[in-house]
């Protein structure tokens, strides 16, 4: 599948946003913008609804999916393009796994959802599991596992990244078992 004119992205990011939109055709007509951001806390990517789009028909509403310019390994920063291609595309894997759950929900739900995740950390360990669950099922457990693996076997990655990566995300066991009973 080819983006369609509903996705907007950098240049930069082309071929890993077309190779992860392949794996979700359900959302070939949704609005989605990919965009660099300068920062995101605790985070390298970000998928959330657009503020605005949340009072318009599910059919009508539009996501960004910010994308940390840099993080930190070890107190150095490092640009994110600088990361391998199959980590970047489970990385926005993951994200599209969040905008697939999204597209699920009614508004209000989709508003409720928000300020859970903002507030109790075991609806963040609840929604990103979820996340990778999506992407999973949609058959990118190879780009998933390879951008966990890059997080936890990276000498130079800050441990207490690597302690949130285990604590809010699939393991790669989890991820196989999901495989498994596909």
């Amino acid at each position: 599948m080819k983006a369609q004119e509903q996705h907007t992205y950098p240049a930069s990011i082309k071929k890993e946003v077309e190779k992860a939109l392949a794996y979700f055709p359900q959302l070939q007509d949704v609005h989605i913008t990919f965009k660099f951001k300068t920062d995101i806390k605790k985070s390298t990517m970000q998928a959330q609804p657009k503020f605005k789009s949340l009072f318009m028909r599910r059919s009508k509403r539009e996501y960004f999916i910010f994308i940390s310019e840099k993080f930190k390994i070890s107190d150095q920063e490092f640009k994110t393009l600088n990361v391998p291609s199959d980590v970047i595309t489970g990385w926005i894997g993951h994200e599209l796994g969040h905008i697939l759950d999204y597209e699920n929900r009614g508004s209000l739900n989709l508003i409720w959802f928000g300020i859970r995740y903002l507030l109790l950390e075991r609806h963040i360990i609840e929604a990103e599991r979820a996340a990778d669950s999506f992407a999973v099922m949609q058959g990118m457990e190879d780009y998933i596992l390879k951008t966990k693996n890059f997080i936890l076997n990276h000498a130079e990655i800050n441990q207490l990244y690597k302690e949130r990566i285990m604590r809010y995300y699939l393991s790669p066991e989890d991820i196989m078992q999901i495989v498994q009973n596909r």
